[in-house]
Order: structure tokens, then C-alpha cells, then sequence
């Protein structure tokens, strides 16, 4: 099981390519020989980064979903792999993220990169902080999570 972990401050260049942190690049190398593929989230405006084979299982229960009559599920299917690119980490360790993507998740110059387990998350770091900051509303917390000791 992957375990990508931590948080990293990036910045990404004009051309709209970020350099990931050494200390992913050889597993990535590994795992997927350096093929990423990179989505949006549908709940927030950030990207998602898999290892092509993690992204392969995720894109396999997306399409399995029943989709013909339902909205819901035909919206989420539309985003979740229409905004799906594949992207392959260079020589230098930077992935060159299109436009569409940057314009989705409000990427500036300042990028944070969230280690999820199996996934990352690329978010703007002023949403980041923001997000980081709001409080937390005790109502919508799952019962399994309120019984977590940390």
C-alpha cells in the first residue's frame, strides 16, 4: 500500500510546471515509472495526482458506476475523467500541468502538495490556508471519526 504522507510548498513556474519533492520521485519512479495521472476533485477546487495504476482502479469503479439515468453519477463520471490527463514526471522530477487543470484548482505561484495515502492533492496555498483555518462543523462528523483517538 502506498503511503504518500506530509505536506510540501511548491511553486509552480510560469509555464505551469512544478518540481515534486525528492523524496517521492524514486518510489513514483518505481510504482509507475513516472506515469501520473491528474484530475480534479468534484467537492473542492484542487487536483489530484495518482500513479497511473492507483488512477487505473479508481477510473475502473468511476466507469462501473450506473450511470445511464442518473445525473449525478453521469456529472461526476463527465468531470472525473474528462478533466483526467496523463502526465509523466521529467528527468528534473517536474510535471507540466495543462491549463484546464491550473484554471480549475486557482493555482497561483504558491502550490501545496498534500501526501493522501495512495494519492496527492495540489492546492493553491492561499485556498490551502484558508481551508486550513475554517472551523469545523462537529455536525458533520462521521460517528467512526468522533470515536478516533488520536
Amino acid at each position: 500500500m502506498l503511503k504518500f504522507r506530509g505536506a510540501s510548498n511548491l511553486s509552480l513556474d510560469a509555464k505551469g510546471r512544478v518540481v515534486l519533492p525528492a523524496r517521492y520521485r524514486e518510489l513514483l519512479s518505481e510504482i509507475c515509472n513516472g506515469q501520473l495521472v491528474v484530475t480534479i476533485d468534484i467537492d473542492q477546487p484542487c487536483l489530484l495526482i495518482y500513479p497511473l495504476n492507483e488512477w487505473e482502479i479508481v477510473e475502473q469503479k468511476i466507469n462501473a458506476l450506473p450511470g445511464g439515468v442518473n445525473k449525478a453519477v453521469r456529472r461526476i463520471q463527465r468531470k472525473l475523467i474528462g478533466y483526467a490527463t496523463d502526465i509523466e514526471v521529467n528527468e528534473s522530477g517536474r510535471l507540466l500541468l495543462t491549463a484546464p487543470l491550473r484554471n480549475y484548482a486557482r493555482l497561483d505561484k504558491k502550490v501545496v502538495l498534500i501526501g493522501q495515502g495512495n494519492k496527492f492533492e495540489l492546492w493553491d496555498e492561499q485556498l490551502w490556508d484558508k481551508l486550513c483555518m475554517e472551523e469545523d462543523d462537529d455536525e458533520d462528523i462521521p460517528a467512526a471519526l468522533a470515536e478516533l483517538s488520536l
